[in-house]
């Protein structure tokens, strides 16, 4: 046994209660004593009258039991003889049961002082009785009744028959298991842990043979020890002994710090508890002190065992079971509280009731915080007005960490009366990160609970001393996010006592949702201040992106031709229109189709508007530029006019004005240029970026005041237009165009198609789209060659961009690759335009000048790219006879 032990003899040794779980034997409970199955007992009984001062021979087959009086401390044997107590439970004859007791039968029932003499002068035979005819449950309830009528109520113990009391107590408990339930069911009754642990001392104190006991708690913030009055209506605040944990004091507070034994033969002074047990007089004369280790290894108590002057001290073994039961007991209590029963688990039921004020307080602050983002001060103000509350304390302050400067600053300081004391709010008060409790806060990352504010160096006296205000305790936290510390929170002058540990849980907890509001404050004041940069932009870009009255009032001055036979033609060249007179050609064509439609409800001043800042809204690039929208509108108004009205007059609105906005703000660079340089756009739009881009620019320019062409339309009409220009203008990707060209095909050649079917218009409509985007393929030969430089002119100044940025262009991109351009433009003639045509003049046959001036223009191309094959050839030709030639002069120079 590893203790303390002092007994007349200088040095001591101690251990720790904690390990005594994994590393020591429990004390043999009873089963193992001098009463074993085995052993046979002569048919007689021999019984001294002196059983303490009695030293008998014992026979062969006879047990020795050994009596310890703690009166002399000497230690005797007593002989039992006679039958064991299994014997009564034989088939044995009548005559071999005790034939002195059947003798005197008779004087023994009539006279009950003469059992009770026979009972005092053969012990032996009580014992041997007890042990037969009177199970556990009767003797527990014998020894409780005596226990309980004899226990003083300071804690101490009668001195009569005490040891044969307890002894006989503990050793009846034969199941190591069931003396675990047992100290169980007792506790769970009434977990309040008081109670818990009193119940466990008088335990011990009846199980060692103690004159009394001192059973001292540790507080809620682990640094004090107060003395335990079990009928007190309070415990710390009615305790006269209240002691800081450490050496130097009291017996109980230096095993509380150590945590281990301390059993004492004799109290006199020691250095490391020179004020030994002040709650217990004079009188004592030995002591077992053991601190009471919950199972998370915290010290919750410290159980004193005392003995008065004139008894023996404790011996090794009783300190053995005095451990025994603080281990079982401590494991039961903490079963108790991880498996509470219910309503007799009143300490756990006021845990789990403040743990759920908590969970339903720290969600009353995160609706309140996160519903009402308004500004960062908001926020501010929030979490001081519930931290004041959360932790009672008179005034609070939250600091923001400005890392760059390395200071502290806050423009709302000191909130003691809530959200209506706000005259000084917008005062920024700034300090050095290193100053202060807050400053050593936001530095180290510590917490620090601060019992006494002028005690401590770093608190700084200066703003009471400027307001008045006197500071007593401080609890101030850092306010964290992914592991940053990005404010510091302090609540000053608890209203009731100082800041607990409690306190300081709780308001870790609520930390992190402080982190996560000042966080998402800080995103929103961002996305505040981008929102608004946004409007300020986009206001700039509605000023100088539209129209202006001038440019209203000279085009308004050209005369809109009535009639324009021209337009239906496909070889016409919108290229050949002034830049100043397409606008008018647009109007004419819009105003032919809202005629057509009878949509009398349009407004011609906002035509204008809209065509004009269409137009400005197009980039001075080489080929996608305002030239080519209209080119494209013109193809489409072409198809409508000459494919008798096969389109639905909104249908062929949403058409034309798909086409005429369908490259909006072409930055002149393909689909996949605009992924590869991490275009914002691209971020904006994972696919068809460009398209929709198009798309939005065309709802911007509608959105525009006077601009809303479809303003006068019904809702239903409204909505249908805005859903085919998107559909349209989508479709202009070339990457889509197989797919549904696909569709459409098998449409066509199993005769399934219908115009009554709105997804199979849809198709026709996209394929349409893609024809017109290719006009210039199927125009007169000279124009075509003209578009085919202007175009590529555009893709090679990608490729020359793409070279700059270390990227490596299309072969069709790549300058230096020019002279394949005829090749180039077979292959796209006969891989894109002529299945787009082809298949657009079977399902609308009017179009199928599209695919004859394709024809015409592929073999054009076919001639020049046989032509360049030619030179090419003849170029290999001369290079090679070139080379043949140095060679041979070469061969010539060596011989």
């Amino acid at each position: 046994m590893n203790s303390i032990s002092k007994s007349h003899v200088a040095g001591y040794r101690m251990s720790d209660p904690a390990r005594q779980m994994n590393s020591r034997r429990l004390p043999p409970l009873p089963g193992s004593g001098s009463f074993t199955a085995g052993n046979s007992r002569a048919a007689g009984m021999h019984a001294p009258r002196s059983p303490r001062s009695a030293r008998l021979h014992r026979s062969q087959n006879s047990p020795t039991y050994h009596a310890t009086s703690p009166r002399d401390g000497h230690t005797g044997e007593m002989l039992i003889t006679g039958h064991s107590p299994s014997y009564y439970h034989q088939d044995a004859s009548p005559v071999k049961k005790h034939d002195w007791y059947e003798s005197n039968m008779e004087a023994l029932d009539t006279n009950p002082e003469i059992v009770t003499s026979f009972l005092n002068e053969n012990p032996d035979y009580l014992e041997s009785y007890i042990h037969t005819h009177v199970n556990r449950d009767t003797l527990e309830r014998w020894l409780l009744r005596r226990t309980q009528k004899h226990k003083h109520k300071n804690g101490e113990i009668p001195d009569e028959r005490r040891e044969t009391v307890a002894k006989w107590k503990f050793y009846m408990h034969a199941d190591k298991r069931q003396l675990l339930q047992d100290l169980t069911q007792s506790i769970t009754h009434n977990m309040k842990k008081p109670h818990v642990l009193h119940e466990l001392i008088v335990c011990m104190a009846s199980a060692v043979n103690a004159d009394g006991y001192n059973l001292y708690i540790v507080d809620e913030d682990g640094q004090d020890l107060y003395y335990y009055k079990p009928n007190a209506s309070s415990t710390k605040s009615h305790s006269p002994c209240v002691r800081r944990i450490g050496a130097g004091t009291t017996l109980a507070a230096y095993v509380a710090h150590t945590k281990q034994n301390v059993r004492l033969g004799e109290m006199f002074m020691d250095e490391h508890f020179p004020e030994g047990i002040p709650m217990s007089g004079d009188t004592i004369q030995s002591v077992l002190a053991q601190p009471i280790v919950h199972a998370d290894g915290l010290v919750v108590g410290v159980a004193e065992l005392y003995r008065k002057v004139g008894n023996r001290g404790f011996t090794e073994d009783e300190e053995e079971i005095a451990s025994s039961l603080v281990i079982w007991g401590t494991v039961a209590f903490h079963s108790a509280e991880l498996f509470p029963s219910g309503a007799h688990n009143p300490e756990m039921y006021h845990t789990m009731t403040k743990q759920r004020k908590l969970n339903e307080f720290l969600l009353a602050v995160t609706k309140s915080i996160f519903q009402d983002i308004v500004s960062m001060d908001t926020v501010i103000m929030k979490i001081m007005n519930y931290a004041q509350k959360l932790v009672s304390a008179d005034r609070a302050s939250l600091f923001m960490v400005d890392l760059d400067r390395k200071e502290l600053y806050a423009r709302i300081f000191d909130i003691g009366k809530g959200l209506e004391n706000r005259e000084n709010h917008q005062k920024e008060i700034r300090f050095p990160m290193d100053k202060g409790v807050a400053g050593h806060v936001a530095t180290t990352g510590e917490v620090l609970n601060i019992k006494d504010a002028y005690a401590d160096d770093r608190f700084n006296r200066d703003v009471d001393l400027q307001t008045g205000y006197t500071t007593k305790t401080i609890l101030c936290m850092p306010i964290k996010i992914r592991g940053n510390i990005i404010g510091v929170v302090q609540m000053v002058n608890k209203l009731n006592g100082t800041f607990t540990k409690s306190d300081e849980e709780s308001f870790e907890t609520f930390a992190i949702y402080c982190g996560l509001a000042l966080h998402h404050a800080k995103l929103y004041d961002k996305i505040r201040r981008s929102e608004q940069k946004y409007k300020v932009a986009l206001e700039v870009l509605s000023y100088h992106g539209t129209c202006s009255e001038e440019e209203v009032q000279k085009t308004k001055s050209f005369d809109v031709p009535d009639k324009l036979p021209e337009l239906i033609k496909y070889d016409f060249s919108p290229w050949s229109v002034d830049n100043d007179q397409k606008p008018i050609y647009v109007i004419h064509m819009l105003k032919d189709l809202f005629d057509t439609a009878d949509f009398t409800r349009y407004d011609l001043d906002t035509l204008y508007r809209f065509t004009l800042t269409v137009r400005k809204n197009y980039r001075a690039v080489p080929y996608h530029n305002w030239a080519h929208a209209f080119s494209v509108a013109h193809a489409m108004f072409t198809v409508i006019k000459t494919t008798s009205n096969k389109f639905k007059p909104i249908e062929a609105l949403g058409l034309f004005v798909a086409c005429l906005c369908h490259d909006l703000d072409h930055r002149g660079k393909t689909n996949s240029f605009m992924v590869k340089s991490a275009s914002p756009l691209a971020a904006v739009y994972s696919t068809s970026t460009m398209e929709h881009h198009h798309f939005n620019q065309t709802v911007t320019i509608l959105q525009n005041e006077g601009h809303n062409i479809f303003k006068n339309l019904c809702s239903e009409e409204y909505k249908q237009v805005l859903g085919d220009i998107r559909h349209c203008i989508l479709a202009t990707d070339l990457a889509l165009f197989f797919g549904n060209r696909a569709r459409l095909k098998d449409l066509a050649e199993n005769k399934q198609l219908s115009w009554d079917n709105d997804d199979h218009r849809h198709s026709i409509m996209a394929h349409c789209m893609t024809a017109a985007d290719l006009c210039s393929m199927y125009k007169p030969w000279d124009l075509q060659v003209e578009l085919v430089h202007v175009i590529m002119e555009e893709f090679w100044q990608q490729g020359d961009e793409e070279k700059k940025n270390g990227l490596m262009p299309l072969r069709m991109m790549d300058r230096s690759f020019a002279h394949e351009l005829p090749d180039s433009q077979v292959g796209f003639l006969v891989g894109i335009c002529l299945p787009c045509y082809e298949l657009l003049a079977q399902v609308l046959p009017p179009t199928s000048p599209m695919v004859e001036g394709a024809k015409a223009n592929l073999e054009k191309w076919k001639e020049l790219a046989d032509k360049q094959k030619e030179l090419e050839k003849e170029k290999e030709k001369e290079s090679e006879e070139k080379e043949n030639k140095l060679e041979g002069n070469n061969k010539e120079k060596e011989s």
